[in-house]
């Protein structure tokens, strides 16, 4: 299958970490964070790590759409469905991550809130045309690459004169993200987190470009290589990388030609920024308030905004002691280092958003087989 079989070649992995093997220098450490979900899961899922010679060391970024939910932005879906009687319609995986009060909307609905999956936000539109007397609401997450079709169907529905379908947007900003981890006390002072420079996400590159990353190669020098989501790609990324650190280069590269350019979907674009505005701030799990981090419905389409339909607040809630789901996003920890990572919290069980979708850190390890990884202590 043309772009996907030639990037999983397992002779060709093997060129690229030995070519990783030879030019990674003895001395030197190389700290590089993926910052997408997806990278995550491939490196788990081919055993990327596996290839990398020792000085070489990946840390996980909070890239995970589902997994930098904070517990606040579900308790106030659960309570919207349980509360105000509408029919909220989400993804699958946003389902099962844990709530205050052992709930989830999953577990919300078991208690009679009509709370849906849906593949889109198209679907979540054509439930409302299809039902005018149910008020429906699409709680809408994720970074770039969702917000251009959540902007789609607001106008949409503007366009069809809907009054009974609004949006909970949580849509999320993958630079902002980027600069909190860099302004860390562990990346910035403390040092706990070292970072020599970033596999740069893909899909939402397709639509913002590389163009976004280019402040945090020239204020911060932190190279940035944006790659797709094949082993192939991944790798050749962190060969990139290695060689940008030994030529103390800081530069935005482009691994994932095939689909990502300077200035990306400039349509898309033009949509977003149409429908929605950034806010002040916004709680990320992990990441606490990250200024100008997140979008909202712009006054022009309040009609749509299901925060000012139904007078809704926001209040933050701290995690679950025992997990470390936020540390792991900020990169601190690594899932195994987690004491409930595989024997509480799986992802039949998931005490953390990092276990319940795939692109979570604490999932694909899991899945993969690197529970295996966690010290067996003799009885």
């Amino acid at each position: 299958m043309k772009y996907i079989d030639e990037f999983r070649d397992g002779e060709l992995a093997k060129g690229i970490a030995a070519a990783i093997r030879r030019e990674a220098r003895p001395e030197q450490r190389y700290a590089f964070m993926e910052f997408c979900g997806g990278h995550t899961h491939a490196i788990s899922r081919y055993g990327v790590a596996d290839l990398l010679p020792p000085q070489v060391r990946m840390i996980h970024g909070p890239g995970c759409p589902v997994c930098v939910l904070p517990i606040g932005r579900i308790d106030q879906v659960i309570q919207l469905a349980l509360a105000q009687g509408v029919t909220v319609c989400t993804y699958a995986d946003t389902l099962r991550v844990p709530a205050s009060g052992g709930l989830s909307m999953l577990k919300a609905r078991a208690q009679g809130a009509d709370i849906r999956m849906v593949y889109s936000a198209a679907d979540a539109l054509a439930l409302a045309q299809r039902e005018p007397a149910r008020q429906v609401v699409f709680f809408a997450i994720g970074f770039e690459t969702t917000t251009p079709p959540t902007a789609l169907v607001i106008r949409r529905a503007a366009e069809l004169g809907l009054t009974n379908f609004s949006v909970l947007c949580c849509h999320v900003l993958t630079p902002a993200a980027i600069t909190a981890i860099l302004d860390s006390p562990e990346v910035k002072t403390l040092g706990t987190v070292p970072l020599d420079g970033f596999v740069g996400p893909a899909h939402v590159s397709t639509v913002i470009g590389s163009r976004p990353y280019m402040p945090f190669a020239a204020a911060y020098r932190k190279p940035v290589v944006i790659a797709g989501f094949e082993p192939l790609d991944v790798m050749q990324a962190i060969l990139m990388l290695v060689r940008q650190v030994n030529e103390g280069r800081t530069e935005v590269e482009n691994e994932f030609t095939r689909a990502v350019t300077e200035t990306g979907n400039l349509k898309a674009q033009a949509l977003v920024e149409e429908v929605f505005c950034h806010r002040t701030e916004f709680e990320w799990r992990g990441l606490g308030m990250v200024p100008d981090s997140a979008l909202a419905i712009r006054p022009a389409y309040a009609a749509f905004d299901a925060e000012a339909r139904y007078g809704l607040s926001y209040t933050p809630v701290p995690d679950h002691k025992s997990c470390d789901c936020g540390t792991i996003l900020r990169g601190l920890k690594t899932p195994v280092d987690c004491k409930l990572f595989g024997t509480v919290c799986t992802p039949e069980t998931p005490m953390g958003s990092c276990m319940v979708s795939s692109e979570g850190a604490c999932a694909a390890h899991y899945t993969y087989g690197r529970f295996r990884d966690i010290p067996v202590v003799a009885a």
